[in-house]
């Protein structure tokens, strides 16, 4: 009964503020930023039309409040520093999640003309299925080339887990435009239900890279006993207070991760995971970065991710919200909403992200 008083108030404190945000309201078009990096486009792999059976309505427009400020620069190229950066991965198996992530971000942004958005991808055909979703949107598309990353990559307990795209996110700061300094990294099953610009001005305090932390969850169940047991390996820690963070939202400092090269850092620990005699741990793109940076997070407060919605690994299961404020709700597990909402075994939370879904006609 606790949880049911819960969810009501949080459904209705979430039509007050659908009701009362002017960033929701329909507004003129705002003029969009069109992919042309043609270079990029020449070593794309032959379209497999994989994506044909992908059918989104066209989302409503959405334009900045009055007291947002203008563009610096003269059609807000990338490189206008007055951008919002976010990077979303999209492919088929996330790609429903991915743009109802991008519709919440939209429609809760005070100033959504403002944000650019930076899709990673593996395949073709998706810049015109973006396009005709999010006609104002301003956006590029930059390919990741899956056997950059296979050669690294070490089974897991999800098959999900070992798909390369999900290592996209190691390689942000090779990808994305140098005058792009700092990035939103954002998982695919997830929803915004707050202005992005708040998380955006996070102060990372001289850290490379921003999370909420975890300080209260089993550190060590991260990485195998044999990890443990040699501390050539559990060495790394040491000075640190390592804890867990979920690097599906992170802010990224990416001058500071070119400075010090966090990429080779990240892909060496998985060098070792492949080459060591025995496993140093299990789940697949989380531990090199807990090994790389868990005790050198500039931490975030809860309300930017509450995770575990999907159920973890546990098929079926349904989570409630995480005591406090609520600013983005992340379907992290094996239960996807939009699943489960398509199998009639909706679990009640997966309401929150249902308004946000535009797939099918």
């Amino acid at each position: 009964m606790l949880w049911l008083l819960r969810f009501s108030w949080f459904i209705s404190a979430a039509m007050v503020t659908i009701v009362l945000s002017p960033s929701i309201q329909s507004f003129p078009p705002a003029e969009a930023i069109r992919s042309s990096d043609v270079d990029s486009y020449l070593r794309f792999p032959k379209s497999t039309h994989l994506f044909d059976k992908f059918s989104f309505r066209k989302a409503p427009s959405f334009s900045n409040a009055d007291e947002c400020s203008s563009p610096v620069l003269e059609k807000s190229s990338v490189c206008d520093p007055s951008l919002v950066h976010v990077a979303v991965t999209l492919d088929a198996e996330y790609l429903r999640g991915s743009i109802a992530a991008v519709h919440s971000i939209l429609q809760h942004s005070k100033c959504p003309e403002s944000v650019f958005f930076h899709f990673l991808v593996s395949e073709t055909g998706l810049e015109t299925l973006v396009r005709s979703t999010f006609p104002q949107l301003k956006f590029k598309v930059y390919y990741f080339e899956p056997e950059r990353v296979r050669s690294l990559i070490s089974s897991s307990v999800r098959q999900a887990l070992e798909q390369p795209l999900n290592y996209a996110r190691n390689y942000l700061a090779d990808l994305l435009e140098a005058c792009v300094t700092r990035v939103i990294y954002l998982d695919s099953d997830l929803v915004v239900v707050d202005d992005i610009s708040k998380l955006w001005i996070t102060n990372l305090g001289g850290k490379t890279i921003g999370a909420p932390e975890y300080c209260h969850a089993n550190f060590t169940k991260y990485f195998t006993e044999y990890f443990w047991s040699d501390s050539a390996f559990s060495g790394v820690f040491s000075g640190r207070s390592p804890c867990y963070f979920n690097t599906g939202v992170m802010v990224i400092d990416l001058d500071q991760w070119r400075r010090f090269g966090y990429t080779r850092r990240i892909e060496r620990w998985m060098e070792i995971q492949k080459t060591s005699v025995s496993r140093i741990y299990e789940l697949g793109s989380l531990p090199p970065f807990l090994l790389v940076f868990a005790g050198h997070v500039a931490p975030i407060q809860h309300r930017w991710n509450q995770h575990g919605l999907g159920g973890d690994n546990i098929r079926g299961s349904c989570r409630d919200l995480h005591p406090g404020p609520v600013s983005l709700l992340h379907w992290s597990g094996s239960g996807k909403p939009w699943l489960r909402l398509d199998s009639k075994k909706p679990c009640p939370l997966d309401s929150l992200w249902a308004p946000f879904d535009l797939y099918g006609h």
